[in-house]
């Protein structure tokens, strides 16, 4: 995967973990220039079967990122779309009808730690994945950043996932991610591990299938187990992915049984390591995109 991003965000989050780029007012933070095609062939040139839009939010650049994706989509390779999902209704529909996947961020599941720590409102995302969902052909994932004291509680965590159930269904992949103190929240401890731990089995238990843990080493709660028989299908560890035992049409060698998602026809190359890659000369050395596992 090909991922870059721009500069700035819609949002003010107090925990930001790429604040550098995302309260950037200045644009000569950004590193090159390119045009959606030299994307494209950037991606196609590095061997990416798909270009990420990230690090900052796609919003602020939407009618960029919807050319991208439609240059992608001309020479084969995916586009997906990382987002807070705060975004009126008609950019909505276009941005969210021009990518292959997207994965929303549902930073909390109350409005109150909305409008105190990213200055946003809640309904507005669940409005988001909610038309995403059922609106679009766009495969959809979602990321919690579990925060110490702030969205946490056992009890929120439950809502979260009761709604995710109820009105996007159970095979949504939800992914717990751990915070580490940043930007103005220095003052706030990491998340423990054992912290993601409950928080999975508590959406588990709400019903959610695919619940994962993420930023902490923890093989168990990163692996796809097969909903049929319980095999693990993809075990992956941090960033990395140990075993690959997917069919090619995307089942269970074992049992058969299909798990939902869109997977490759051919395997690739996995490991942890981001590689620096230049897609158009500017001003500067830094690059403006990084290859990913």
């Amino acid at each position: 995967m090909l991922s870059f991003g721009t500069a700035g965000c819609n949002l003010g989050c107090k925990f930001c973990q790429n604040w550098d780029i995302s309260t950037s007012r200045e644009i000569d933070h950004l590193a090159d220039r390119a045009t959606p095609d030299a994307i494209a062939q950037a991606a196609l040139r590095t061997g990416c079967d798909s270009v990420a839009f990230t690090y900052n939010d796609p919003t602020i650049f939407a009618e960029y990122a919807i050319d991208i994706a439609a240059a992608c989509r001309e020479r084969g390779v995916k586009s997906v779309a990382v987002s807070a999902g705060y975004i009126s209704p008609q950019p909505r529909a276009e941005l969210y009808g021009a990518v292959d996947a997207a994965n929303i961020d549902l930073k909390g599941f109350s409005d109150d730690f909305y409008r105190r720590i990213t200055g946003a409102r809640l309904q507005t995302v669940l409005d988001t994945l909610s038309f995403i969902r059922h609106e679009t052909d766009c495969w959809l994932e979602i990321t919690t950043l579990l925060i110490p004291g702030h969205n946490d509680s056992d009890a929120e965590i439950k809502r979260m996932a009761n709604w995710i159930v109820t009105e996007l269904g159970p095979d949504v992949p939800h992914h717990f991610t751990a915070f580490h103190p940043d930007h103005r929240m220095q003052d706030v401890p990491p998340t423990p591990p054992a912290t993601l731990s409950k928080a999975r089995q508590i959406a588990l238990d709400a019903g959610e299938r695919f619940v994962y843990t993420g930023n902490v080493h923890d093989a168990r709660g990163g692996t796809t187990w097969c909903p049929g028989c319980g095999a693990g299908l993809i075990v992956r560890d941090w960033h990395r992915v140990r075993e690959y035992r997917l069919t090619a049409d995307g089942c269970c060698p074992d049992c058969g049984r299909a798990v939902p998602g869109r997977f490759a026809e051919r395997l690739g190359t996995f490991d942890g390591h981001r590689i620096p890659v230049r897609i158009a000369s500017r001003r500067g050395s830094h690059p403006v995109g990084r290859r990913q596992p």
